[in-house]
């Protein structure tokens, strides 16, 4: 039986207040006298803007109904603890820290102040995405999964002079969930002479975090190494298969099944002294790191990714993931069947006329996805954390393009093998801006 919609929503704001205790400190300057009603009207914003269900949403409106409220004590404190789960100090506090008023330990890392609708309004305007990093007021770029360096790389070698020559901040942070001490994972570990290359040319604006957890950046966050929002979130050749099964939608057992079946049997074992995962496929034994086969879902870094980006990119999509990741986006629930995994032969009925107007998209040619289907406009969740990552919202525009590569836009070394894996698909290029 699914949470009750308040119950969940007092606790994940209980948590998101104990993750962040920077801020949670922070946000005692929220409820001074002088801040007060402009803390109120910020909260009386966010709650509307944000996607919620209804019953949370009514509720917590109804709690700033009073007019002028000069000071805690001004509410309905009964509501506030109701509501919350908390005493109406705390209360306040906490749903400041849920609704990202408060800045974060980050502060070191300036923020551009451009508007989604303006992102929006400058990425129509261009085929390059990345070309926003010449608008925006600060040119920053959150890369997740960064692999060997080479799209930081291209990207630096294309903006960083003239950013430079403009005085303009330009910062480049990449993760990677590789550890580069491991012997797996070969040439997707970070190449020692790019990142020398990176720190030289951008200086202490670029950081590289390995055997980082892309889910995992709360201590990253509370140290102030990341910046709170980017002007770019990007990530290339999502893995497969963490991001080509949905669980909102697949059953555990039905995805352990079609792992055995399209990639083989897998155990776990050890390399040397780390841990490891093998996997038995077509009489052979390959060895992965140890969480190659653990199944995110491209639900969960939609969310992460219009968590940290004004814009969003994701490049070099293979197919599997491309058709998962584009249910997810899509409003109409039938493109997204339970307990049904895509293939080649099911595509074609699950989405009707989307998929006959993308299979037929050239190489090289875009479509915004608007004018092929509704958007999806409820806010984005996983099953396990839906309100951390209803704060993402959704996407207010989605475009589709078919390709590995792109004149004059950078990739990653994985987008430009495309060229030469003539058995594989196209992939695809999807560019995002989050509401």
């Amino acid at each position: 039986m699914s949470p009750d919609p308040l119950a969940e929503f007092r606790r994940v704001v209980s948590v998101r207040a104990r993750q962040f205790p920077r801020q949670w400190e922070a946000s005692k300057k929220l409820l001074e006298e002088t801040a007060f009603p402009s803390t109120i009207a910020r909260l009386r914003d966010a709650v509307q803007s944000k996607n919620l269900p209804a019953s949370v949403k009514d509720r917590l409106l109804r709690l700033f109904e009073e007019d002028e409220p000069r000071r805690v004590q001004d509410l309905d404190g009964e509501r506030l603890k109701f509501a919350t789960g908390l005493p109406p100090a705390k209360a306040l506090r906490a749903l400041a820290v849920f609704f990202e008023l408060v800045p974060s330990a980050a502060t070191t890392w300036p923020v551009t102040h451009l508007s989604s609708e303006e992102v929006e309004e400058a990425v129509r305007q261009v085929k390059n995405p990345f070309d926003l990093l010449q608008r925006a007021d600060v040119a920053s770029l959150l890369e997740i999964g960064a692999g060997d360096l080479s799209f930081a790389e291209e990207l630096v070698d294309l903006y960083g002079s003239d950013l430079n020559q403009r005085h303009r901040p330009f910062i480049v942070h990449c993760l990677d969930r590789l550890n580069p001490r491991s012997q797996l994972g070969g040439p997707l570990h970070a190449n020692p002479e790019r990142l020398q290359k990176l720190q030289r040319k951008v200086g202490p604006s670029f950081s590289f975090f390995g055997d980082q957890d892309m889910f995992g950046l709360e201590d990253l966050d509370q140290r102030g190494l990341l910046a709170t929002r980017y002007a770019i979130a990007t990530c290339w050749a999502p893995a497969t298969p963490t991001f080509a099964y949905e669980p909102t939608r697949l059953s555990e057992t039905l995805i352990s099944s079609e792992l055995e079946r399209t990639k083989g049997t897998f155990q776990r074992t050890r390399f040397g002294k780390e841990p490891a995962l093998e996997v038995r496929h077509a009489g052979r034994a390959l060895l992965f790191p140890p969480w190659k086969f653990e199944i995110i879902g491209p639900l969960a870094l939609l969310s992460l990714l219009a968590r940290r980006g004004l814009l969003c990119v994701l490049g070099a999509v293979d197919a599997q993931v491309f058709w998962e990741l584009l249910a997810q986006l899509l409003e109409d629930s039938r493109y997204r069947p339970p307990e049904q995994p895509f293939n080649p032969t099911n595509l074609p009925t699950i989405f009707g006329e989307v998929y006959h107007v993308l299979a037929g998209l050239p190489i090289g040619e875009s479509i915004n996805l608007a004018e092929v289907a509704a958007l999806r406009h409820h806010y984005l969740r996983s099953s396990s954390t839906p309100f951390m990552d209803a704060v993402a919202g959704h996407f207010r525009y989605v475009r589709i393009s078919r390709g590995a590569v792109f004149p004059g836009i950078p990739a990653s070394s994985t987008a430009r093998k495309f060229a030469s894996m003539t058995e594989e698909a196209p992939p695809w290029f999807v560019t995002l801006v989050p509401a």
